[in-house]
C-alpha cells in the first residue's frame, strides 16, 4: 500500500463529517495500561463519559493503546478494544487510535499502576514502547509484529476512522517531571511503523503522524525537517496547537493546508495559553480542521493542571484540559453554548 495522493485523500476527506471530539482517557485511568489491562478495564464509565461527548455533539475520539498489552494479553485486549469500539459506534463516535507515543514515563510495566501525584499534569503517562526500544532496532521484531497484526484486524472497521501511528517522536524526556529533555533519535523507528503499516493490504482507513513542533523557531523545538517527514507519510494532516489563534494557531492551519490534504488537529485546549473554547472551535470550524481537544472528563490524569504545575500553586484560575467533571456537568460551564453550537 502506498501513501494515498491528494485525490485520494480529499476524496477520504469529502465523505467524513467535521470532526469534532477530545482525547479519551476514562477518568478512571491514570494511563493506556490502566485504561485497557482486563482488571481495570472500565466499560460503565466509558459508556457514562462517551455520552457526556454525545451530549455535546462530539463525533470522534483519540484513543491510546500500549504495546505491552498485546505482547501480554492479545486476544483479551482485542476483545477490549472491540468492546470499546462497540460502545463508542453506540453513541456515535468514530475513534482514532494512536499506536505509539515518546510523551512522557520512559519507565513502565503491567499491573497496578501509581496513584496521581497531587496537583501534577498526566503523572502517569506512560511511553510506547519507550526509548530504549525506541533507538534500538534489534528489539523492534515484536512491534512489528503488533502494527501488522493490529491492522491486519481491523483494517476494514468502518467505526475507526484514522490510525494516528506515533504521537510526538523525539519527545521524549529524562524527567517528565522537571521537563529534562534527552536527544532521542525516533525517526529511524517512525519511518519503521510507517512501512509496517503500509504492508497491510487493504487497509481502509488512512494512516498520519501529527505534526507538533513549533515550526519556526529555534532551539530544541528547530526541527523543521521532523515535521516535513510527518508530512511526507501521512495519508491526512494532523497537527497539535495549544496557542490563541493570533498566537499561531492560524499560522499553524494555513501551513498544513499547503499540503492540500484533510486537515485534524488531534491536541488543543489550553486555557491559560489562550487556546480556548470560544477562541479556537469557530477557528477549527471555519478552515475546515478537524477539532479534538486533550481531555473529556477531568480524572486520574489530573490534566486540568497545567504543565509544570504544582500543590503549592493550589486550584489554577482556569483549568487547563479537560471538558467535564466526572458527574457530566462542566468544568466552565460558560463554554456550554460554544461547545454546542459548533457541534451542529
Amino acid at each position: 500500500m502506498k501513501r494515498w495522493n491528494s485525490e485520494q485523500a480529499q476524496a477520504w476527506g469529502r465523505k467524513q463529517p467535521w470532526f469534532f471530539g477530545a482525547n479519551f482517557m476514562p477518568s478512571t485511568a491514570i494511563n493506556q495500561l490502566e485504561m485497557w489491562q482486563a482488571e481495570t478495564f472500565d466499560p460503565v464509565t466509558i459508556e457514562r463519559e462517551l455520552g457526556y461527548a454525545q451530549g455535546i455533539g462530539m463525533n470522534i475520539m483519540r484513543v491510546y493503546l500500549h504495546d505491552l498489552l498485546w505482547e501480554h494479553d492479545r486476544d483479551g485486549f482485542v476483545e477490549r478494544i472491540d468492546r470499546y469500539l462497540a460502545i463508542a459506534d453506540s453513541k456515535c463516535i468514530k475513534t482514532m487510535f494512536v499506536i505509539f507515543d515518546d510523551c512522557w514515563n520512559p519507565d513502565f510495566a503491567l499491573g497496578q499502576q501509581p496513584a496521581p501525584k497531587p496537583y501534577t499534569h498526566n503523572s502517569g503517562w506512560v511511553q510506547s514502547p519507550g526509548y530504549r526500544i525506541v533507538e534500538d532496532p534489534s528489539q523492534w521484531s515484536r512491534l512489528e509484529r503488533y502494527v501488522k497484526e493490529l491492522l491486519g484486524r481491523f483494517k476494514a472497521d468502518p467505526r475507526i476512522a484514522v490510525w494516528d501511528l506515533y504521537n510526538e517522536p523525539t519527545n521524549s524526556v529524562g524527567d517528565p517531571f522537571t521537563g529534562t529533555r534527552r536527544p532521542t533519535n525516533s525517526i529511524p523507528f517512525l519511518n519503521a511503523v510507517f512501512e509496517w503499516a503500509r504492508s497491510v493490504d487493504s487497509l481502509s482507513q488512512p494512516l498520519t503522524a501529527g505534526v507538533w513542533l513549533d515550526m519556526d523557531e529555534g532551539g530544541w523545538l528547530d526541527r523543521r525537517d521532523v515535521n516535513q517527514c510527518f508530512l511526507d507519510l501521512s495519508d491526512i494532516v494532523t497537527f497539535h496547537a495549544y496557542m490563541a489563534p493570533e498566537k499561531g494557531l492560524l499560522d499553524r492551519i494555513e501551513k498544513c493546508k499547503a499540503a492540500g490534504r484533510p486537515l485534524i488537529c488531534t491536541e488543543w485546549l489550553a486555557r491559560g495559553h489562550g487556546s480556548t473554547v470560544a477562541d479556537c472551535l469557530p477557528v477549527f470550524r471555519k478552515h475546515c480542521a478537524g477539532a479534538i481537544n486533550w481531555g473529556l472528563v477531568s480524572g486520574k490524569t489530573q490534566t486540568i493542571y497545567p504543565w509544570g504545575w504544582s500543590e503549592e500553586k493550589g486550584e489554577p484560575s482556569a483549568y487547563h484540559h479537560d471538558l467535564f467533571n466526572p458527574d457530566g456537568s462542566l468544568l466552565h460551564p460558560n463554554e456550554l453554548n460554544d461547545l454546542r453550537s459548533e457541534s451542529l
